[in-house]
């Protein structure tokens, strides 16, 4: 299996200019501690679009492969269509292989833990269906992220969008975090989607915070490899069992120093732990 990082937290604004600068110091910086993939939010693609190639060189220079971006579904379908095949046109014209997707959110204050909803799941389906068969085309993997505050997160959730869904242009993405808030085992989850899982989202959950938080304060309980109460050696194995040798990019919204101390600590886990 190949270890990842994904470098969006470095990115504190859409200007262009400090965008590839910060973008730069993630590829160093993860290169640095032996992460030889990486992976970014999609909007990097605003600061490319006239010249993917200097992401390309960029990539390059520093030693790392960019694999994935990451977008996000609105409920409006053809804007997130028309965004989201964007996306995927500029992620193949830079060798990545791999698009995450998930909803952005109900985009509202409102409860963000809510019952299975069919008429939203649908739209995400037709979207991911009809990108999923588009990206197919262009070499691209679509892998869709279930995810804290949207309209797939639950158990219930990602079996509807599951049904609904074709296997040979949507696959999955799952999330040790996400799971873990959602109350679901990851190595239950991993079993039983083997076969779709297509990349895996690797972050730690401090299971005492999260017992302790409301609403989305519970996505503050993240932690990096180690920190928290993930069974990673059982997740490993559950991938092994079902064939997956893809990638394993870690994530964590909320670093708990800065960027590259957390991406440090995961990365001694995964080397020291995980064997990678």
């Amino acid at each position: 299996m190949k270890v990842a990082y994904t470098g969006w937290t470095w990115i504190n604004g859409r200007d262009p200019e400090v965008g590839k600068r910060q973008l730069a110091q993630s590829f160093r910086e993860c290169k640095f501690l032996g992460y030889d993939y990486v992976e970014n939010f999609a909007f990097i693609r605003d600061f490319y679009q006239e010249n993917p190639q200097e992401l390309v060189d960029l990539a390059k220079e520093n030693n790392v492969t960019l694999v994935n971006l990451y977008g996000h579904f609105t409920f409006d379908v053809e804007q997130a269509l028309d965004i989201a095949k964007k996306q995927v046109e500029f992620l193949a014209a830079v060798g990545g292989k791999w698009y995450n997707c998930q909803n952005a959110g109900f985009g509202d204050d409102g409860e963000p833990e809510r019952p299975t909803n069919p008429e939203m799941i649908d739209k995400m389906c037709y979207v991911a269906n009809t990108l999923g068969e588009y990206a197919k085309s262009l070499g691209v993997t679509v892998c869709f992220h279930p995810h804290y505050g949207t309209c797939v997160f639950s158990q219930e959730d990602i079996d509807y969008f599951a049904e609904h869904t074709n296997p040979e242009y949507v696959s999955f993405c799952f999330d040790t975090a996400h799971t873990t808030l959602a109350g679901i085992n990851p190595v239950d989850l991993i079993h039983k989607y083997g076969s779709r899982i297509a990349y895996m989202h690797l972050k730690d959950v401090d299971t005492y915070a999260l017992s302790k938080a409301e609403g989305r304060a519970k996505m503050a309980s993240f932690r990096a490899l180690g920190h928290g109460t993930v069974n990673f050696p059982a997740v490993k194995a559950a991938l092994e069992e079902v064939g997956y040798d893809g990638v394993l990019c870690v994530e964590l919204d909320r670093p708990e120093v800065c960027n590259f101390h957390s991406a440090e600590v995961s990365r001694i886990y995964i080397r020291d732990v995980l064997g990678l």
